[in-house]
């Protein structure tokens, strides 16, 4: 079998996923460049290996680890925690845990809610249809991560299109490459110019810390931009849309907008955004699912398949906004777990209460058959969403 599985139009996983979870939830498959690995499929499966940093390594340096993207990773850049093994992972981590505390993103509130009212306000002054993904659902937490870090928010557009090819996996390699670098040479000349003249942002708060080289701060900050807003903007879009697709529970909010906080759980669940999966290497022989696994194997965690386990999820191809989903794994488990979760559910949460209070009336503008989905991505959104009200 060939992995990434082909996906149809929609919100639902591959439909191969439920036969592969009752009778092979640890499954051969082939990749890209011809690597061989193990998919897992199972809930329970999927958090053991995500929860076991000692057997299952996150470098791409490890014999073994599987390779889903274009660009070809030997070894994990400086500073990209997703991709390092403690210790090192610890020592990045521990840089960044205070940037996203519950008492910082409470703190953060009033200006994601600053934001989320001047971009709502913005597209209901403009014409109708509107793009919800271009006009919505992208600027806030472009804008949000843009504060954050201390990024110009004149500079969004720059960074919005080179983290989006470096995430689509239907461009070449060398297009990926050039899109990365591009990127790597922008954070840099902020980073210097930040340890020169420090502002109040993360990047100047982290690059205070003189054991941090400009390079591993650049590694750094490349993924807290990438990461800080395709996800969060991707779960936004595709949230409207199920929520529309099934019109009861947009009309639900409408009338009980407290409802949201919960929801968004659900909605994370449901749609699981990282569609393609965690990697790991298994760094030691393991047994998962009760399948040995040599050391310089391959494995993919699917998060999407985890998350429709009917084990962990009783009817879990249903949304249900009144179901406790708190124990998805859409932000993945264990040490790896994304480390901006809290800001993502910060930018959730005031987006969809936003929208179901000033645009009650709000609809998708065209057939749930129009709508283009991009799946050629690790984490699959819309193309676009035309909305009216």
């Amino acid at each position: 079998m060939d992995y990434p599985i082909a996906r149809r139009p929609g919100f639902d996983p591959p439909a191969e996923f439920a036969s592969l979870r009752a009778q092979a939830p640890v499954c051969p498959v082939s990749l890209r460049h011809g690597q061989q690995a193990h998919l897992v499929t199972r809930y329970d499966d999927v958090r053991a290996v995500l929860r076991d940093h000692g057997r299952f390594s996150s470098d791409p340096g490890t014999p073994g680890f599987p390779q889903l993207r274009p660009v070809v990773d030997r070894k994990a850049a400086p500073g990209s925690f997703l991709v390092t093994d403690p210790p090192e992972h610890t020592r990045y981590r521990r840089m960044l845990t205070g940037e996203f505390t519950v008492r910082r993103m409470a703190a953060l509130r009033p200006e994601v809610e600053r934001i989320t009212r001047e971009r709502l306000a913005a597209l209901r002054s403009g014409p109708r249809p509107a793009d919800l993904v271009g006009g919505f659902a992208l600027p806030v937490p472009s804008d949000v991560i843009c504060l954050l870090l201390g990024v110009p928010i004149t500079d969004q557009e720059f960074f919005s299109t080179r983290s989006r090819a470096h995430l689509d996996r239907s461009l070449s390699a060398p297009q990926v490459q050039a899109a990365l670098d591009e990127l790597h040479g922008y954070l840099a000349d902020l980073i210097r110019s930040r340890r020169a003249t420090p502002a109040d942002d993360l990047i100047s708060r982290l690059v205070q810390d003189p054991g941090l080289s400009d390079e591993e701060a650049v590694g750094m900050t490349v993924l807290l931009l990438v990461g800080g807003h395709e996800t969060t903007a991707n779960s936004i879009a595709l949230s409207v849309l199920a929520l529309q697709r099934d019109r009861t529970w947009w009309e639900a909010l409408v009338a009980s907008p407290d409802l949201v906080d919960d929801a968004v759980e659900e909605l994370l669940r449901f749609l699981s955004p990282v569609h393609h999966g965690v990697v790991r290497a298994v760094a030691r022989d393991a047994v998962v699912g009760g399948t040995a696994l040599a050391a310089g194997e391959g494995v993919i965690a699917s998060l999407f398949a985890a998350n429709r386990d009917p084990a962990a999820f009783p009817d879990p191809d249903r949304l249900d906004l009144r179901r406790d989903a708190r124990a998805h794994l859409a932000f993945g488990s264990g040490v790896h777990q994304c480390i901006g979760h809290s800001l993502a559910r910060l930018e959730m949460r005031v987006a969809l209460r936003a929208l179901v209070t000033d645009l009650p009336d709000l609809r998708v503008a065209v057939p749930f058959e129009e709508v283009e989905f991009k799946f050629d991505a690790p984490i699959y959104g819309l193309r676009s969403l035309p909305v009216t009200w």
